[in-house]
């Protein structure tokens, strides 16, 4: 089953391949059916999944290289699986917004579906060098995504982007290579490499959990390593913006608890740093994402405030902690993915992204406005939207950690809802500037794409408890390890 998921966007990779330059109208239309595909396959992955039971689930192995103890190996638990759902909405949604890309059309779509499925091979893995192989091969579509339909900057920020990811990619691999040494059997699967992990001294884990932290902080991206991503979000398209912010970071925070579970004593004596990591990127983000004009670099930075939230979780490594963790990670990609999605629609109509160009939206663009008050309101966390359910978790397992420390929390939130009221006060009241005058409402297609994402952050919030059962039996399994 996980291997057709993954075998769909490849496909499709080959069908786009196969089709004329020219019949640009029929390569979308192609891609959109992929990737619906995909995401019904993906939803359909559920029918199998026992979420009472802690484990991995639908796996299937089949040996790549016997010699070096690799192979192609796949299965899913409760924290993998709402990703690689995650990814297959926002991939479809990603293909839906790509409508204004009119040139090299047949190598903008190829290269999306082939990041679809590096993605999800990565959220599937269940072998480490299988992990590895997928993490680098979301490089190269990326690459040539944002170098050949990015905006001026585009070369400078795909070259940016590149050199962060593949530096701190060195790190992860020596401490891979490192951790295939200490495995019995000398074995890449992750269960393995683990039993011989756990053995190893305390100082040797913390050695080499470090390097592993460099290798994801850096996709994450956490404090200092986040130089690549205001630069790549502002001069990516718009649909790739939804991808890195919605899916990639994920990336980084999925491989950090997996590295967690895997060195755990190295885990429990780097709390305080990765404490102070999660609080530091926090407010950094927050007061950055405070002073900017520019709609994608203020989001940007939104993002890594948020995926604050997504450390702070893990560094609890209690279960209230682990879940807001999980938790934060969906409820950003659905808010990151609407507010990319929108502001992208916006500036394909104004070819401008700066606050100060804007006025009195409300009565161009009502449906706009509508969707992108929505989006914001889930951003800041507010009650009734996923944002505020991982919130919660993530502060209550803080707390139960380190107690007063989890205020800076709590400020964090009021600079959030400071950039976002001053946010919707630019767009949507005051005069209506003469250059806004006549821009067109959303149309369906972009209505539908909006409403998705918003309406997944408001099901979430309003109604956590399926997602909080899907993801319990996995989170409590990893802090019952801490806790022993």
């Amino acid at each position: 089953m996980l291997k057709i998921l993954l075998l769909l966007p490849l496909l499709g990779a080959l069908l786009i391949a196969l089709l004329p330059s020219r019949a640009g109208r029929l390569i979308r239309r192609a891609a959109l059916a992929v990737s619906a595909a995909t995401l019904a396959w993906s939803l359909w992955l559920a029918s199998a999944f026992d979420p009472t039971h802690a484990g991995a689930q639908l796996l299937e192995s089949h040996a790549w290289n016997p010699r070096l103890g690799s192979a192609f190996s796949l299965g899913v638990d409760g924290i993998s699986l709402p990703l690689v759902w995650l990814a297959t909405l926002l991939a479809f949604i990603a293909v839906l917004a790509s409508g204004a890309i009119r040139e090299r059309v047949k190598g903008y779509y190829l290269l999306l579906l082939l990041l679809e499925s590096a993605m999800l091979g990565v959220f599937t893995a269940r072998d480490w060098s299988l992990f590895y192989v997928f993490w680098e091969l979301t490089l190269l579509p990326l690459f040539f995504l944002i170098d050949r339909w990015g905006g001026a900057g585009r070369q400078r920020a795909a070259l940016n982007f590149v050199l962060y990811t593949m530096g701190g990619s060195v790190f992860m691999l020596i401490a891979l290579l490192m951790l295939y040494d200490a495995a019995p059997g000398h074995s890449f699967d992750m269960g393995a490499i683990r039993e011989g992990a756990v053995l190893l001294p305390e100082a040797t884990q913390v050695t080499l959990f470090l390097g592993l932290l460099i290798g994801f902080g850096v996709k994450m991206p956490i404090f200092p390593l986040h130089g690549w991503l205001p630069l790549a979000h502002v001069e990516a398209p718009s649909p790739v913006s939804i991808l890195l912010s919605g899916i990639l970071l994920k990336m980084g925070s999925y491989g950090l608890i997996r590295a967690a579970w895997m060195l755990p004593a190295a885990a429990e004596a780097l709390q305080g740093l990765l404490m102070t990591l999660a609080l530091v990127s926090l407010v950094y983000g927050g007061v950055l994402a405070w002073q900017q004009r520019d709609l994608k670099a203020m989001i940007a930075y939104s993002s890594i405030s948020h995926m604050g939230v997504v450390l702070l979780g893990l560094a609890a490594l209690n279960t209230a902690g682990l879940t807001g963790a999980v938790m934060q990670m969906v409820a950003h990609g659905l808010v990151a993915g609407a507010l990319f999605l929108l502001v992208g629609l916006l500036y394909e109509r104004t070819h401008t992204r700066d606050l100060a160009d804007y006025g009195s939206l409300v009565k161009v663009m009502p449906r706009f406005a509508f969707f992108t008050i929505l989006a914001f309101i889930a951003a800041v966390g507010m009650p009734g939207t996923a944002g505020f359910v991982a919130e919660i978790h993530a502060l209550v397992g803080g707390f139960e950690r380190w107690g007063a420390w989890m205020a800076l929390l709590s400020l964090t939130v009021v600079i959030s809802a400071a950039y976002a009221i001053r946010t919707v006060g630019r767009l949507f009241t005051g005069p209506v500037s003469a250059r806004m005058q006549g821009l067109p409402d959303l149309t369906r297609g972009e209505f539908t794409a909006a409403a998705v994402l918003t309406a997944g952050s408001l099901a979430i919030g309003l109604y956590p408890g399926p997602m909080l059962h899907l993801i319990a039996a996995s989170t409590l399994r990893y802090a019952q390890l801490f806790a022993a």
